[in-house]
Order: C-alpha cells, then structure tokens, then sequence
C-alpha cells in the first residue's frame, strides 16, 4: 500500500491521516494523527525519523511551494477519501527552519504586491484626473456658458472609473462631441428639470424624457450660445 501510495503522488515521502485508531507498530504509541506506511506497518513519525518536521496545510500555494524549496526533506500529507474512492492532499511536513525562511519569502511579495498596487492606484488616479480635465475642458469649449464648476462635476462624475457611464466608454475617453453632449444633456436632465420626480411619480421612462426635451433643449442651447446668437 505504501508503494501504491507513493506512486500515485509520484514523488518523495508520503503520510497518511489515518480514518480509523492506528498505533505505531515500533513504539506502540497511538492513537497516530499521522503516520508513515513501512512494509505496510504504521510508524509514527518519530519512528520514521519524520517527528522534526511541521505541518503546512493545503490552500497557501506559494507557501507550500517555497517550504518544499527550501526544506531539504519534506512529505506529503494524505487522507483516502471514501467517498470520492481516491487520496486527497492535506499539506506537507516541512523542516521549520524552512517554513520560517518560505514565509519571509512570502511576507516579502505581499509586500511588493501591495507597493505596486498603491503604485497602480496613483497612476489610475493621475490617469482619471487627466480624463475628468480633459472632459470639462471639452464641456466648455462645447457650451461656453455652462458655470465652470457644473463642468467640472459633470466631466468628474461622467468619467468614474467602472461606473459605466459615457465618460468611461471609448468615444468619452476619446472626447468625441457625441459622448460629451450626451454628459450634459443627462446632467441637465436630472438636475435642471422635473424629470427625476416624473420618474418617481410612476411616468415610464421614454414618456418622461418626451416631457423634459424641450427643457433640457433650452438649457443646451443657452449654454452654447445658440440663443444668444439667435437673439442678435
């Protein structure tokens, strides 16, 4: 059994977790959380010369993959699983100077991990902040009249990273004319007309922007200037 074992996890030493109480057959001791298959006896893991060394459980991967790079004997801990009719991995006994050594390893990339992702955020932040001053550049090219300040909110609210809205989509980020109107008309919408409480009195959708048109028309077109032109 021993052989078939180690076989099936194709290399170095095997342990079982045992189902039933085992006692080891050299010193007698028992019951054994762990023991090592010789000749089909079980010995405990001091008996199998094994006692040294500690338990890394399954899940952290790149820990037990360093514990095993770094100890110079190591095994793996299986349990039969019946159900499943087949051996299921529970860890690996390492040396513990090995373990101490792989987790500095991997202190030392969480590390490194977290420096580049606050690198990562600043560099999304210096990139959204470039966009959102672009856009209410654009707001007032498009529409001179439009308060500095509403252009501001509208580009910074527009272009928030992940909220889907026309100031993330490729034609907002390439500041084409379409995508920036579309950002006013629908700032306009909700803040400069009744729209928002049709929606809440229970007016369907379509039927509430039919409604508003003509308003948000009106606030546009003083914003850009077409009034004005018409007016002289």
């Amino acid at each position: 059994m021993a052989s078939r074992t180690t076989s099936l996890w194709g290399f170095g030493l095997v342990v079982h977790q045992p189902l039933r109480r085992r006692h080891c057959a050299g010193c007698r001791r028992g019951p054994l959380p762990l023991l090592v298959l010789e000749n089909g006896a079980p010995r405990c893991l001091d008996c199998a010369d094994l006692g040294h060394l500690v338990l890394v459980p399954r899940g952290d991967t790149a820990l037990t993959r360093r514990a095993r790079e770094e100890s110079t004997l190591s095994a793996v801990v299986v349990r039969f699983d019946r159900r499943r009719g087949r051996y299921e991995r529970q860890g690996v006994l390492v040396e513990e100077a090995a373990l101490a050594r792989a987790e500095r390893r991997c202190l030392a990339d969480a590390e490194a991990r977290r420096r580049r992702r606050a690198r990562d955020a600043r560099r999304r932040a210096a990139e959204d902040a470039r966009l959102t001053e672009a856009f209410a550049a654009e707001i007032r090219r498009l529409f001179p009249g439009c308060p500095a300040e509403r252009a501001r909110d509208v580009a910074a609210h527009t272009s928030v990273r992940g909220s889907g809205r026309v100031g993330r989509s490729a034609a907002g980020r390439a500041l084409s004319e379409g995508a920036v109107i579309s950002a006013v008309a629908a700032s306009v919408r909700h803040l400069d007309t009744p729209y928002n409480r049709l929606l809440m009195s229970g007016v369907p959708r379509h039927e509430a922007r039919r409604r508003i048109a003509p308003a948000v028309e009106t606030v546009l077109a003083g914003w850009s200037g077409a009034g004005q032109d018409s007016a002289g």
